[in-house]
């Protein structure tokens, strides 16, 4: 996960509708392996048609670090446009970034049918819960 949002929207941007679904594709091939044993009801994301699953941890120097995975494919490639502005960062600096803002470049909600994107909102407020929790520890 080493590219900038900003050039994957760049490529994004460039791409008919297909070749978008690819990209989201491989974005989600990009993701660090999530162990099936992380894979619980606990770390299940509700709200989503596709099963999602985000298990935070939190490193020595207190950055966050998620780890995630999807049954399909394109939301896979969604959760890692997520994690690209959330990723290995401080509780606070992810609290103060606004990751629909981030993504609205992406304008997902007309580029993907509306059950693909539906989880999208659960995810984020998962996510800066889990900020919020070690912002506050």
């Amino acid at each position: 996960m080493t590219r900038a949002l900003a050039d994957i929207h760049a490529e994004y941007d460039f791409l008919e509708a297909d070749d978008r679904y690819r990209l989201l594709i491989d974005l989600g091939r990009e993701l660090e392996e999530m162990p099936d044993a992380l894979k619980t009801d606990a770390t299940l994301v509700r709200g989503c048609s596709a099963s999602v699953w985000v298990y935070p941890t939190r490193r020595n120097d207190g950055r966050l670090h998620f780890l995630a995975d999807s049954n399909a494919a394109i939301t896979k490639g969604i959760i890692a446009l997520v994690l690209k502005a959330v990723q290995d960062r401080a509780p606070s600096d992810i609290l103060a970034v606004d990751i629909e803002h981030e993504l609205a470049p992406f304008d997902l909600k007309n580029q993907l049918s509306s059950n693909r994107t539906q989880g999208i909102p659960n995810m984020i407020a998962l996510i800066r819960e889990t900020a919020e929790r070690y912002a506050d520890a």
